[in-house]
């Protein structure tokens, strides 16, 4: 025992970083591990966003809805909007970088029912992504051998695809469940992937083709196998209808970099690094994805007679690059893009378990005890559970054989990318509209568009719904419930899952969850987050 005039042994106090300030003063203790780096955050966006995945899973959306020009000029348009979209969330993220992302702002800025009904969309446009992408690379992974084996091929069908997709799912929630640090190193070197697989296929369509189509053919000539108007390819219905359908092709592409502020409480610097990683991410993925599907529009084969061969283009891009590059090369480049999307699908799984630890966190979510739990090493394992079966029941329609105009198309596949973007997107349309009419009340963070939030906030709030309503359109005549060759398996199911969600939710919202959820929890006591508020 000490003497009275010794000194009483000391205990160092840790001392707070300022990132750990940040959190504590939106009302959180650092439960996760905070181990990515700003290179990390960037490169989860930039690989969800994928420009081996969507480009390619969806490249007969945009063809068969316009034809060439609804790739040429409808991505490059419609990436500025979504590139705008972005800096309006970057100004978010900077100002709010929790792991609740997208909610956690509408919460704070709109109170406990826009953070309700804003984190649904959010959960429900992540599972979907990840099924979406899941199911996507399980298609590219049968095509790629199918490509290289005619008797694998000939023994297609939908059940493989299927089980090919389950065995993603599994996989993907494994390595989630192993190590949140693997993700990181996973998530950086796919961006590697990503750069390099790119470059590699740009060049093997530049080179190895016999021929290529011509510059107007890729900027003027257009294509219309959606079934509506005849085959028309001129007047109002083409360009306000047909064309919006493929719409698709670029949002559903440049879409989960929400991300980056999902993954924003495991960062670095994450007021910096998560608002430069979301638009980052955005704008190298709009150029890339650009320039390689603008190959592969050069890359269009000719027909029997000498002309374009668009029917064959309407069939995706596998029997593009099998016409044009050969056997060989062509599954080279499917291996390489199936390798991207594998890639993808694991990032996908990271941050839809973030968003579902997030919200759970918080009490919004059935069983959110258990989904809130994390492992030893500091990772939502429930939660990635969850989003996996979630994925899994969702795409259960993919099992249902469809064609249109005598060529099969994945119209459940594109439902579950319908559903992806339209919840997330939504999502987004909450809090940026709330930011707007906060205004100067708005605490802005490191990063922010200073004024220029008055204009941009607008233009991606009405991006967001023009598109939003064309996706939940009925993609063929005989989806349509009006006309006579109505069909189920034609239906876009897409507006069925997210309005009836959305009418499930106001009902559940009205009966019981007002009285209970109060908006996002602190993890610490309210006076310690006045004292960083201070």
């Amino acid at each position: 025992m000490p003497e009275a005039h010794e000194p009483l042994p000391t205990h160092p106090v840790p001392e707070l970083t300022d990132d750990e300030k940040h959190l504590a003063k939106l009302g959180y203790r650092q439960d996760l591990n905070r181990s990515w780096s700003g290179f990390s955050n960037f490169a989860i966006s930039f690989s969800i966003i994928s420009i081996l995945a969507g480009c390619f899973t969806n490249f007969g959306a945009g063809f068969n809805n316009g034809g060439p020009i609804s790739i040429s000029w409808s991505w490059p348009i419609l990436g500025i909007f979504i590139l705008i979209i972005g800096f309006t969330m970057s100004e978010l993220v900077s100002a709010y970088p929790t792991s609740g992302g997208i909610y956690w702002w509408a919460s704070k800025l709109g109170g406990p029912a826009a953070g309700f009904f804003t984190g649904w969309l959010n959960l429900i446009g992540l599972v979907a992504v990840t099924a979406g992408v899941s199911y996507g690379c399980a298609t590219f992974i049968d095509l790629t051998i199918s490509t290289y084996s005619d008797s694998f091929a000939a023994d297609y069908s939908l059940t493989r695809v299927f089980i090919i997709f389950v065995i993603i799912l599994a996989l993907v929630s494994v390595l989630n469940i192993f190590s949140g640090h693997l993700m990181a190193i996973m998530n950086n070197v796919s961006v590697w992937w990503h750069v390099v697989g790119a470059a590699v296929i740009v060049v093997v369509l530049l080179f190895v083709p016999d021929q290529h189509q011509s510059f107007s053919y890729v900027f003027t000539e257009r294509f219309n196998n959606s079934g509506y108007a005849d085959g028309s390819t001129s007047g109002v219905a083409f360009w306000f209808a047909i064309v919006p359908f493929g719409f698709l092709l670029t949002q559903y592409t440049i879409t989960g970099f929400d991300a980056s502020a999902h993954l924003s409480e495991e960062t670095g610097s994450a007021s910096r690094a998560a608002a430069k990683g979301i638009w980052r991410s955005i704008l190298y993925s709009v150029i890339g994805g650009y320039i390689l599907l603008l190959c592969v529009v050069f890359a269009i084969p000719n027909n029997d007679a000498g002309q374009p061969d668009n029917a064959l283009a309407g069939l995706g891009v596998q029997p593009i690059f099998l016409s044009a590059l050969g056997q060989n090369w062509a599954t080279l480049v499917l291996f390489i893009s199936a390798s991207a999307q594998f890639f993808c699908a694991t990032s996908c799984m990271t941050s839809a378990s973030r968003m579902t630890f997030a919200f759970s966190r918080d009490g919004a979510i059935p069983g959110s005890p258990t989904l809130q739990r994390l492992t030893r090493s500091r990772v939502p394992a429930n939660a990635v559970v969850f989003v996996g079966v979630c994925a899994a029941v969702l795409t259960l329609p993919a099992l249902i054989k469809v064609d249109v105009n005598g060529t099969p198309v994945p119209l459940a596949f594109y439902a579950v990318t319908s559903i992806a973007v339209i919840g997330l997107y939504l999502a987004f349309a909450i809090p940026i509209f709330l930011r707007w009419r906060n205004g100067s009340r708005f605490e802005t963070g490191s990063w922010n568009n200073g004024a220029k939030y008055k204009w941009m906030n607008p233009i991606a709030v009405i991006e967001i719904v023009v598109v939003s309503v064309f996706l939940m359109m009925p993609t063929t005549p005989a989806a349509n419930p009006f006309r006579d060759e109505f069909e189920w398996k034609f239906v876009n199911y897409a507006p069925i899952v997210t309005l009836g969600a959305l009418l499930l939710l106001t009902i559940w919202w009205n009966t019981s969850a007002k009285k209970w959820f109060t908006g996002p929890k602190h993890t610490i006591d309210q006076a310690v987050v006045d004292a960083f508020g201070d």
